[in-house]
């Protein structure tokens, strides 16, 4: 079936296609009555007709459109990032353009020229890899793209929205080390060593105010690797009596390990663990975790991509937030006894 146009809609109406224009468009002419425009409105919705949103866009200058790139489509932390955004543009009758850069370098460079070169009023980018996309960044900024950067950025031309992710990780140690922990592992599984290095710092950091030695196992970014890696801290000798794990994701693993392990959960090992996803609060046990407030920042994000986008003078911003600590179940007082118990069977062996 033949797509209505608004020549059509001007027919059944019986008026011209400049007034149809006016009426779909939402302009203000004089010329055109209350009785004229509920004409065309009844046409519009006899017809089915859809205006074409990109002829739209090149006569109005605008699309109501804003780009979000996020880094992983796995980890639920992104997903309210995105959550966040979307809230804010619905708000705003703005659709999102979501890309993932799937943790690859090359597939988020080209996600950022994908995005640069659509016809969208502003873009909104999480960046893993931002060096690798650095040349880019500074194009859109000469530009004057509208452009917010989730995560920070060194640049002081460009708005930026970020989380205090030392604070955060200063929490969570200082919980443990407050429980009675001295031996306290960190499973650091990140893509490359620049994502999560604020948390690995803090955690450094407390360690060495604590008299204590750090104990770090790197490794990939999947629950499965989670699992691993929390495998490879309980053999060591002494065993960790507590985890600290770079985000919920792995953290999922590791308690699937230490239960395997024959472990019990904080018994004998506490938990703890970043981003507070929803799925933080439904595993066993509920999930010690830093909230990192994700809805909310991709709900500042947003707000301040159209604040950009109603006054492109305003001076640039830099938006700090706070994490929270939210003590569930997986953590507790050092065991008096850390005894290692038979060790089980890994899942796939």
């Amino acid at each position: 079936m033949k797509r209505p146009t608004q020549a059509d809609v001007a027919r059944l109406a019986g008026v011209s296609r400049a007034t149809v224009s006016y009426v779909i468009n939402g302009l203000q002419d004089n010329q055109v009555s209350e009785e004229t425009r509920q004409r065309v409105l009844k046409a519009v919705a006899e017809l089915g007709y859809q205006p074409d949103a990109m002829a739209q866009s090149l006569r109005l200058g605008t699309t109501n459109t804003i780009g979000l790139l996020i880094p992983d489509m796995d980890n639920p932390h992104y997903w309210h990032i995105a959550k966040g955004v979307e809230g804010e543009a619905q708000q705003q009758d703005y659709d999102l353009l979501l890309i993932s850069a799937s943790l690859d370098p090359d597939r988020e460079l080209h996600g950022v020229r994908a995005l640069s070169r659509r016809r969208i009023d502003g873009l909104i980018l999480i960046l893993s890899f931002i060096d690798y996309a650095n040349d880019d960044i500074r194009r859109l900024i000469r530009q004057k793209r509208p452009l917010v950067l989730v995560g920070g950025s060194s640049a002081r031309d460009v708005d930026t929205v970020y989380l205090n992710e030392v604070q955060g990780a200063s929490l969570a140690m200082a919980h443990l080390l407050e429980l009675g922990h001295k031996q306290i592992g960190f499973v650091y599984g990140v893509a490359h060593n620049q994502m999560g290095a604020r948390r690995l710092e803090a955690y450094h950091k407390a360690m060495q105010a604590a008299g204590l030695d750090p104990l770090v196992e790197h490794c990939g970014t999947t629950p499965e690797d989670g699992y691993q890696a929390a495998y490879s801290l309980l053999n060591r000798k002494p065993r960790p009596t507590a985890l600290l794990v770079i985000n919920d994701l792995l953290a999922i693993g590791v308690l699937r390990a230490i239960v395997d392990y024959g472990l019990s959960i904080p018994q004998d090992i506490s938990v703890a663990s970043f981003d507070d996803i929803n799925l933080s609060l439904y595993v066993n046990p509920r999930l010690t975790t830093v909230g990192a407030n994700a809805s909310t920042l991709g709900q500042v994000a947003a707000r301040t991509i159209f604040q950009r986008l109603q006054d492109p003078n305003l001076p640039h911003q830099s938006v700090e937030l706070s994490g929270e600590l939210i003590m569930r179940d997986s953590t507790g007082p050092v065991p008096t006894a850390p005894d290692r118990p038979q060790r089980r069977k890994m899942v796939g062996q």
